[in-house]
Order: structure tokens, then sequence, then C-alpha cells
């Protein structure tokens, strides 16, 4: 019964790193400058807007549908994982602003915890 809402809002939080990546994405200048995105948000708006429930959402799916088997919501949450990873590769890429710090283990660290619950979903099903 609770599949249903967990697959729709792990597919949100998919479409939310997609959008993200693509905004910052439209934000880089070719020259390695930072421009503008397509989305009126600063990069603290864009995290906290975009990037915070794109985290948390896929582990509330996982725990309302724990008790539910489902390969397919397994792999949803391990998709959202691996973008998030892969934020967290280009951040590293790339060269952080004068006077701006960042830490990548702040999304390494959820990264992996989705894709070992999207291993969990998988295996117990």
């Amino acid at each position: 019964m609770a599949k249903t809402p967990a697959m729709i809002i792990t597919g949100i939080a998919i479409a939310l790193l997609v959008i993200y990546g693509a905004d910052v994405a439209a934000s880089a200048n070719a020259d390695g400058e930072k421009g503008d995105g397509f989305l009126p948000l600063d990069d603290m708006q864009r995290g906290m807007g975009l990037g915070g429930p794109a985290i948390i959402l896929p582990i509330i799916a996982f725990f309302i549908s724990l008790k539910e088997p489902s390969k397919g919501l397994g792999g949803m949450i391990i998709i959202s994982g691996a973008l998030i990873l892969a934020g967290g590769i280009a951040l590293v890429g790339t060269p952080a602003p004068e006077g701006v710090e960042r830490n990548p283990a702040m999304l390494f660290i959820p990264g992996i915890i989705q894709i070992a619950l999207g291993a969990i979903k998988i295996k117990k099903s």
C-alpha cells in the first residue's frame, strides 16, 4: 500500500536532482566563470530548495515502504544516491569561488546512504 507513495516521492527526488544538475550546468560558462542558471536561485537557495528535499525524500520513501518488497523502488533510491554522488564528484572537480568553503562529504555521505538503502530494498525483495 505504501509502495506507490514511496515511488512517487522518490521520483520527485530524482526530478529535483535532475533540475538541480541542469541549472548548475546552465550556470557554468564556457570560460569557467559562473553565470546565471535558468532558475532565479543562488547557490544556497538551490541547495536548500532542490538538494535538501532530494536527499531526504528517498530516505523517507525507504522507511514508509519498509515492509513491502520492491526492486523498482530500490533501483530508484539507488539512482537518487548515484545522482547525489555525481554532484559531489562535480563539486570536487570544480574550483570553489574565492571565500567559499565547500564540504563534499555533505554530498558523499547521503549519496552512499541512499545507495545502501536502495541495495537493502532490492535485497529484501
